[in-house]
């Protein structure tokens, strides 16, 4: 287990940075650029814990993915072109690789066992497993198909009208993946919307996908063309690096080539909202995803109320944006955020716990959390929870600390952003 030590207030952060690949789109281009007929080619692909799970689950499905350190090549087998794995899948920790890996394997003509790592495991896979089974999809495993391991056995799917009762991309992009192999048209509607990544991939590789303001609609395809994509920088990742530079004072960075999806941009709004000052440059739409350069200032925030539509387009980075709130004048209030207590961790708990050893003015709600900002906090040893944006959002929230701040368990950070650790000392160098 490594332990990671931040010194606290050591001046401004200065620089331009590249965050690493989106590790949705990444997840995505591996599993539609496996499914294409024919060759991909994948620019800024994420190398993490996560998406090295999804790409190793298709070398185990029998498609040939070649790494370089630039590119990432997808030999595509088709549609019907995969393979029973010659092993158990391991989705490690990634929710993702697991839940769209239940849509597309329930339609498949073989069975798959499907695993994970300790806290994968204790993740709700039940809202997946639901809409699939509606579908005709045969999926076992613990406590009635609500935690990994699962068996899933290959059958032929019907299409469904399914509404979301979570707004959750996820839970989408299983069903999408299951309607591509479904007789009749699917449709998925969303109680709110959620990131479209896999909607704009499947629609760059040929599908006639359709959408409108509520709802989804998937039919059986053919084939998908392969392609070459382009995957921008994580806003997700990026957001540390934005909040870092907002509360410490005298900073202005620049964030290169960042995923502007309107549906994950919603962080950049709130942070705006709370005062920051956040410019977008060189804005272009590339594959499919509009794409831009950040540059970010020091700003005197202020607390604000967080809830609603803000949450599903901001889920990931709440954790971070409550950093943000440990140094805003007034109150920030946090609700409608319980999905928070089914991510890697109990994000809601994780975040109230570590906070508070840190000196924040910070309480607990069932669906969120309250903060008082503008208190003076002070180094102390936390803990990761295991938990990759709880290890990030502990390090930038030690950047104004009083003294020094250890992060036991710091390395779950490889999950999304093995470098982070590296960017921070380089932006405060």
């Amino acid at each position: 287990m490594a332990n990671t030590t931040i010194k606290g207030i050591s001046g401004p952060l200065a620089g331009e940075i590249t965050a690493p690949g989106d590790k949705s789109i990444s997840h995505r281009s591996v599993i539609l650029g496996s499914l294409a007929d024919g060759r991909s080619t994948v620019h800024g692909f994420l190398k993490s814990e996560d998406t090295l799970s999804t790409l190793n689950a298709f070398r185990n499905m029998g498609v040939e993915i070649h790494m370089s350190p630039e590119i990432l090549e997808i030999k595509g087998v088709g549609l019907y072109g995969l393979k029973k794995a010659s092993e158990t899948i391991d989705a490690g920790n990634s929710g993702t690789t697991a839940r769209l890996l239940m849509g597309l394997l329930s339609g498949q003509d073989f069975i798959s066992e499907l695993t994970g790592d300790k806290y994968l495991k204790k993740r709700p896979m039940r809202r997946v497993v639901d809409p699939l089974l509606l579908m005709g999809a045969d999926i076992t495993g613990e406590n009635n198909g609500e935690n990994l391991p699962l068996t899933i056995t290959g059958q032929k799917l019907k299409a469904i009208r399914f509404e979301l009762p979570v707004a959750s991309a996820q839970v989408k992009s299983a069903i999408i993946l299951a309607g591509l192999f479904a007789d009749g048209e699917t449709e998925i509607i969303e109680p709110q919307k959620t990131r479209d990544h896999t909607e704009r991939m499947l629609a760059h590789l040929g599908s006639p996908l359709k959408t409108d303001d509520k709802s989804i609609y998937v039919n059986a395809v053919d084939r998908l063309n392969p392609s070459e994509l382009n995957v921008p920088s994580d806003i997700s990742s990026a957001a540390f690096f934005i909040v870092a530079a907002l509360i410490n004072k005298g900073s202005e960075i620049i964030l290169k080539n960042v995923g502007l999806n309107s549906a994950r941009t919603g962080v950049l709004e709130i942070l705006r909202r709370m005062g920051g000052s956040i410019e977008i440059e060189d804005r272009r739409l590339e594959c499919g995803e509009e794409v831009g350069n950040i540059v970010v200032k020091s700003s005197d925030l202020k607390g604000i109320e967080i809830k609603g539509e803000d949450i599903p387009r901001t889920i990931d980075e709440l954790p971070v944006i409550a950093a943000a709130a440990c140094f805003a004048e007034g109150r920030t209030v946090i609700t409608e955020a319980e999905e928070l207590r089914v991510k890697e961790t109990d994000r809601i708990k994780a975040v109230v716990t570590e906070f508070s050893k840190l000196n924040a003015d910070i309480e607990e709600l069932e669906d969120g959390m309250i903060v008082n900002g503008n208190r003076q906090l002070r180094g102390n040893i936390c803990d990761s929870w295991g938990d990759h944006r709880i290890a990030m959002s502990l390090a930038i929230t030690a950047t104004m600390c009083e003294g020094e701040t250890t992060i036991n368990n710091s390395e779950c950070v490889n999950i999304s952003y093995p470098e982070f650790f590296d960017t921070l000392s380089k932006l405060r160098a």
